[in-house]
């Protein structure tokens, strides 16, 4: 791999326009076995650019200056090392907002956006003519707190997770989208900041870690080596947290508030047992994702 990589990344010093760039660079990372090359070039030289990638298409012939270019190699390098575009760009486009992203935070994924479209659903069979008020269990980069917040008029947000650098991304972007003011940021494990408000919140949301503890060795190298462990490690089984989200969650919320969590493909079944076991929840309906993947658990707390 080192010799591979060494031979590989000996660019042309020789001036170029953004259209051998783009070839250069999607030339390069294929050589480095990353499967979405041409996208990831046309990403990283926008970047430099500052350009969108239309924009590239549209000045195809503008050279690259030495500057710009050395910038452009040095991504290319950190891409190489299967480093995450996210991470390296800085950003990350989620709900049509965009995010800051660092490693001290999971990479929102389009398929998260189902439950943010699911949480709207079931906010509006909450009738209350006060705020209504949601929790938002290991929010990361903010991503599922702000574009709620973005789309919801009368809310407010508790956003909580055990990494204090992660709030800090979370506390950014909630700044960046105009919503701070509608978000209530905190640090700590779970539900330990809300011990003495019982049945205050109508929807309890999170994307827990649901990964299997022996499957994460096979997770792709962007998500095993560069990705916070924390946001993936769910436990041997991969349920550690749910159970306590759906163990205790029912304490903090409403009478017919709701419970609204992401899961992995093949969790369902396990799931529903978590919430059959508790007791205290209703009716419960599984999403699926734009694949045709069981994607959001959604339960509802019995009156």
């Amino acid at each position: 791999m080192s010799e591979e990589f060494q031979r590989a990344q000996a660019f042309s010093p020789q001036p170029v326009s953004v259209r051998q760039a783009l070839q250069e660079g999607t030339k390069f990372l294929s050589q480095m076995g990353v499967e979405s090359a041409r996208l990831d070039a046309e990403l990283l030289l926008g970047r430099v650019m500052g350009w969108g990638r239309e924009k590239l298409y549209l000045n195809y012939e503008v050279p690259l200056g030495t500057h710009g270019r050395a910038m452009y190699h040095f991504f290319l390098r950190r891409r190489a090392r299967r480093e995450p575009i996210s991470y390296i760009t800085g950003q990350r486009e989620f709900w049509s907002l965009d995010f800051l992203v660092t490693p001290e935070v999971l990479v929102p994924r389009a398929e998260t956006e189902l439950l943010i479209e699911v949480v709207l659903e079931v906010l509006g069979q909450v009738h209350k003519n006060f705020p209504l008020k949601v929790l938002d269990l290991g929010t990361g980069s903010g991503a599922i707190a702000v574009s709620l917040a973005k789309e919801w008029g009368d809310i407010e947000i508790w956003a909580g997770d055990l990494s204090r650098e992660a709030l800090e991304i979370a506390r950014t972007n909630a700044a960046r989208q105009g919503v701070k003011e509608k978000i209530h940021f905190f640090q700590g494990d779970l539900f330990e900041s809300f011990r003495g408000q019982l049945g205050f919140f109508h929807v309890v949301v999170s994307n827990p870690p649901y990964v299997r503890r022996d499957e994460m060795q096979n997770l792709p190298p962007e998500v095993r080596d560069w990705e916070p462990r924390l946001a993936w490690d769910g436990g041997l089984d991969g349920l550690d947290l749910y159970r306590r989200i759906i163990q205790e969650g029912h304490l903090y919320l409403t009478d017919g508030g709701f419970m609204v969590l992401e899961i992995g493909a093949d969790m369902r079944d396990k799931v529903s047992r978590l919430f059959t076991g508790v007791g205290t929840y209703s009716e419960s309906s599984v999403f699926q994702d734009y694949a045709g993947r069981d994607r959001v658990f959604v339960a509802r707390k019995l009156p």
